[in-house]
């Protein structure tokens, strides 16, 4: 897999270094600079917790998008807590991985901004990537919590079909709204009141 996703970063136009191991993630950042590092936590030699942790003690400046079969949200706290900006349970979708490295590399100019966004009775930690209810953790898969990200960050106001999903959806077909409905049905489920994302017809959806 690092193999082909190395091809298509490529492709893609950015300059990519490989390694196989968690001793060799640590001497490609020692050696050079990067933006972003996509980690995998069953790395061999050095897993990708200890490669996370020595690049956290050592303040190497990289953001690091961390991968794993693991998907629990406690997984997700645990990788984490331990200093990765953000967190992809595998299987993934491409687009979404461009997606989450784009959003990464918008990061560098945003470190003032603030990291909790709240409306009402929900909220996100869009740095742990971690949403809220009551105060309460809610476990959501990728992109319903992208989604609520995007409701919360328009402050009351309506988003529309067509924007959530050039916004959600960046690489894919943008004329099938069944996404969107979709993805809003699967994430009510999950909320303790379906009514806490309004609807109206024309409009798209909003937060009261």
């Amino acid at each position: 897999m690092s193999a082909v996703l190395d091809d298509c970063l490529r492709h893609e136009g950015y300059a990519t270094g490989l390694a196989g191991t968690g001793v060799e993630a640590l001497d490609l950042l020692s050696r050079g600079e990067y933006d972003v590092m996509l980690l995998d936590r069953d790395l061999p030699v050095l897993s990708g917790d200890e490669v996370m942790r020595t690049a956290d003690r050592l303040r190497i400046p990289v953001r690091t998008l961390m991968l794993t079969a693991a998907g629990s949200i406690e997984d997700r706290v645990h990788g984490l807590d331990l200093g990765a900006d953000d967190y992809l349970p595998k299987p993934f979708a491409y687009p979404e991985l461009l997606a989450r490295i784009r959003a990464l590399l918008r990061r560098g100019d945003a470190d003032d901004a603030p990291t909790v966004i709240s409306r009402g009775r929900l909220s996100v930690d869009t740095v742990r990537r971690l949403a809220y209810a009551d105060g309460r953790p809610l476990d959501l898969a990728p992109r319903e919590y992208s989604l609520l990200e995007e409701l919360l960050r328009a402050d009351g106001g309506w988003i529309n079909t067509r924007a959530l999903l050039e916004s959600l959806w960046p690489s894919e077909a943008h004329d099938q709204p069944d996404l969107v409905k979709t993805a809003v049905y699967s994430l009510r489920r999950k909320l303790p009141d379906p009514s806490l994302i309004a609807s109206s017809r024309g409009e798209g959806y909003r937060i009261p």
